[in-house]
């Protein structure tokens, strides 16, 4: 479909050789160069500066006077800068200019943003990503396509796997959905499609294996525990194949690894959860790249079990679990790795109760971070403890309830890797409440931290995830907890980590670590 419009008699470019039209919303420059006519937008696609006060050179070339972004009007190839300018076509017709102005079919359009959108990748160019992402939305696109568009083209661009990228990404949508306006809407799908880039910049694919063997559970859970991928990921292709219906096998399978050990500071079982999460907002087209991720992650995961502090973890699972005493959520608190897990043992009540008292300890932990560590320079790396440390374990605990309400049988690993959470932050608390962090509205104090996120300042996207998924996930805890101290608690801790001055670059730190580090080389 074609509409021209009547832009003019050629004779009148003669004086100045250029001229902007206005059609509708469109504001459209006409350019002569000696016998060629050129229309593009007026609007430079960088920052919407004007082209008409740019300059035409060689080669038909146009350059944008505020950032040199340059435009070769007849190949319409971007030659300085990134985004497309967009052209029309124009005809002279007995001495009169005549531009078609029709838009490309939506599809087209929505497929050109797709492509431009990963032009964006190398550059890590995040402005770049917004406006492809808006483009793709004015073409009347699936608001989620970008993202999904996203995981497909970087997935095997992750060479250990998930990390915060995918597993944030679903809490990013929660606040798509919550959204007050399209400048909220547009943040939360391009913050996780920024986090993917970020997270795979300038790193070439790792290519998963295409075979297929007959899916089996417990071989898939053996697979990943001999850090076999080969052999892991042709099992999970086969599942795959079957569509949604083998999605809950998989999932209890991918949990039962993700909770095989005390590993990886709790990302197996977070990551585990969240990718669920995503495949059931973005749909199961998303479930081969994200489940294949997913998987390698849990292989490649740090198995902390394995060090001495943690030793004693497999011995009290052995154990579990051990005739009941009476507990209350401090009584947790300030103990060693193994003083908590053998107090742990000996919770009372149901494992829905074991675990409110561990998340309770685990809040008031959060509550007592000494933040002073935080910002050490003269430690050894044994000492490099931040929010993080604290924060996983409410996230941690968050994911682990889900896992273990769909597979009871996995409660004992799940809450004896909380009480090794608290355990290994004791060195890093103090004996200080502070009631200046309580919550007296938790609708409202929810409500205005997840506005806040839209806006969060911080570059490096790994810290505003971290307050995304520990805000959201406190949110639903507190909602499945209902009214109490334990959630109290809770949004006290969250409150306290939010409105903490969080020290993001530790150069004194690293020298001092580094000088240490090569001293004892010998």
């Amino acid at each position: 479909m074609t509409n021209w419009i009547d832009a003019g008699a050629r004779a009148d470019l003669a004086a100045k050789g250029r001229r902007v039209l206005k059609a509708g919303t469109k504001q459209i420059l006409l350019i002569a160069d000696g016998d060629k006519l050129f229309a593009c937008n007026n609007r430079c696609p960088h920052e919407g500066y004007p082209l008409n006060e740019g300059s035409l050179g060689a080669a038909c070339t146009l350059t944008c006077n505020w950032h040199n972004w340059k435009f070769n009007l007849e190949s319409g190839e971007t030659i300085v800068g990134g985004d497309r300018l967009r052209r029309y076509p124009v005809e002279e017709r007995n001495g009169r200019i005549y531009i078609d102005i029709a838009d490309a079919p939506a599809a087209e359009r929505q497929a050109r943003a797709l492509a431009n959108l990963l032009e964006a990748v190398p550059d890590n160019d995040y402005d770049r990503m917004a406006r492809e992402v808006a483009r793709f939305i004015k073409a009347d696109g699936d608001p989620l396509d970008p993202l999904r568009h996203m995981i497909h083209a970087r997935a095997a661009h992750f060479e250990f796997g998930m990390t915060h990228a995918f597993a944030a990404a679903p809490d990013w949508l929660g606040l798509h959905e919550s959204a007050k306006n399209e400048q909220q809407r547009l943040t939360a799908l391009v913050e996780p499609i920024a986090h993917i880039v970020w997270d795979t910049l300038r790193q070439p694919e790792f290519p998963y294996t295409g075979d297929v063997t007959p899916w089996n559970a417990d071989a898939f859970v053996a697979a990943i525990e001999a850090e076999n991928e080969q052999a892991a990921i042709s099992m999970l292709n086969d599942a795959l194949a079957h569509g949604p219906q083998l999605a809950s096998a998989v999932k209890a399978a991918l949990a039962r690894a993700a909770l095989a050990h005390y590993q990886d500071f709790g990302h197996s079982a977070i990551y585990t959860r969240k990718a669920f999460e995503l495949i059931a907002k973005l749909g199961w087209s998303v479930a081969a790249p994200v489940l294949k991720s997913l998987t390698r992650s849990i292989i490649y995961a740090t198995r902390e079990d394995r060090i001495p502090e943690f030793r004693h973890y497999p011995k009290a699972l052995a154990r579990w679990p051990a005739p009941a005493k009476a507990a209350a959520p401090g009584d947790l608190v300030g103990l060693s790795v193994n003083q908590t897990l053998e107090r742990t043992l000996t919770l009372p009540g149901d494992e829905e109760s074991k675990y409110r008292l561990l998340l309770e300890a685990s809040a008031i932990a959060m509550l007592r971070f000494d933040t002073s560590v935080d910002r050490h320079t003269d430690k050894p790396v044994s000492h490099n403890v931040r929010w993080l440390d604290f924060t996983h374990a409410l996230t941690f605990a968050h994911a682990a309830r889900e896992l273990c309400t769909e597979n009871p049988s996995l409660w004992p690993q799940a809450l004896l890797q909380m009480a090794c959470f608290l355990g290994r932050n004791t060195p890093f608390i103090n004996g200080e409440v502070d009631q200046a962090w309580t919550v007296t509205d938790p609708q409202a104090f929810i409500a205005r931290e997840q506005d806040a996120l839209y806006d969060h300042g911080v570059r490096e996207p790994i810290y505003p995830c971290h307050h995304v998924k520990t805000l959201r996930a406190v949110a639903e805890e507190v909602a499945w907890a209902g009214d109490g101290s334990l959630s109290r608690t809770m949004l006290a801790a969250t409150n306290r980590f939010l409105h903490s001055p969080i020290k993001y670059h530790h150069a004194l730190r690293s020298a001092h670590q580094a000088l240490s580090f090569v001293e004892a080389e010998g």
